[in-house]
C-alpha cells in the first residue's frame, strides 16, 4: 500500500466529537471544502485518517498519466508565478 501519511504535523481540529444517532461525525467547517471527497483509513487501534481527494474529468487524466507533459506544465506554471511571461499574437501562429 502507498504511504498515506505524507506529513506528521497534525493539528487538533476538534475534541470530544460524538457520533450522532445516524452514526455520522460532523467535520469542522475548516476541513470541509466543496467537491472534496475522502478515502477513509483505520488502523488496528481504532485511529482513523481521512485522506482528501478530488476527482478530475476523464478528458484531463491524460495529463497526469504523462510525466513529461506534466513536468512541462508545472514548469510553465512556475515561470508564470515568477512573472516570466510574454505576450504572443496567436494570429501569427
Amino acid at each position: 500500500m502507498a504511504t498515506i501519511i505524507k506529513n506528521t504535523d497534525f493539528t487538533n481540529m476538534a475534541k470530544s466529537v460524538k457520533v450522532d444517532s445516524r452514526r455520522r461525525v460532523v467535520l469542522p467547517p475548516a476541513l470541509v471544502q466543496e467537491d472534496i471527497t475522502f478515502h477513509v483509513y483505520a488502523n488496528s487501534v481504532g485511529q482513523i485518517i481521512l485522506d482528501p481527494q478530488v476527482t478530475i474529468p476523464a478528458s484531463e487524466a491524460w495529463l497526469f498519466n504523462n510525466p513529461e507533459v506534466l513536468a512541462l506544465v508545472r514548469e510553465g506554471l512556475a515561470d508564470a508565478a515568477q512573472g516570466k511571461v510574454s505576450k504572443v499574437d496567436l494570429r501569427t501562429l
